[in-house]
């Protein structure tokens, strides 16, 4: 499974997160966000995975900030249509298309999704579009009707790893964010650390 740090905002602590090597990093480009990032985006390693992450942001917006930070993955987080997430398929970047789930989400609403995406995000539905901090009913997943592969988010900490290590599903990256924070958008790196080290003894 690979890793994506989310919600990263400060340049220094970019730098610092960076130099261990995650798969991804998750800049999020909706205002109302306590992690909003904005300003210069320090230089990266070429094996870092930027992802831009919107809510409901027109495709302008999204276009503009693909450009200007040299984005890789987009992740969308609001209510993107299927016809909105075919637009996004004309530029050449990859495409998350994120879904809130509680006890009373139907895997059904992904069909439409699976020929305009290329990869799945699986949040806790709650009051924001992420960053609640809350992990729901993972046991939910084995419902999963679909071979794409797919990034699992929503209050993941160190202390997940062992029901990680139970889930026999397509998980292609675990998306963690404010379980390992000082503040909202600043990281704690040996967190971090610690938690990339237990994730690829389960590789």
């Amino acid at each position: 499974m690979k890793l994506k740090v989310c919600g990263m905002k400060y340049p220094e602590n970019i730098q610092e997160v960076s130099t261990l090597l995650p798969d991804f990093m998750g800049f999020i480009f909706w205002e109302k966000s306590s992690r909003f990032f904005e300003g210069t985006l320090p230089p990266l390693p070429e094996s870092i995975q930027k992802v831009g992450v919107f809510v409901d942001a027109s495709i302008e917006e999204i276009t503009a900030k693909i450009k200007q930070y040299q984005l890789d993955f987009v992740q969308l987080h609001g209510s993107e249509s299927v016809g909105f997430c075919s637009e996004l398929q004309k530029f050449p970047i990859k495409i998350i298309k994120v879904f809130s789930v509680d006890s009373e989400f139907d895997f059904e609403i992904l069909k439409p999704y699976e020929a305009v995406c290329d990869f799945y995000l699986f949040d806790t539905k709650g009051k924001l579009p992420g960053g609640n901090g809350v992990t729901f009913d993972w046991n939910h997943l084995e419902k999963y009707p679909s071979k794409k592969p797919f990034f699992l988010s929503g209050g993941i900490g160190i202390e997940s790893i062992n029901t990680l290590q139970e889930l026999s599903l397509p998980i292609h990256a675990i998306d963690i964010n404010s379980k390992f924070e000082t503040a909202p958008g600043l990281k704690n790196t040996l967190m971090v650390h610690q938690f990339q080290n237990l994730l690829k003894q389960l590789s």
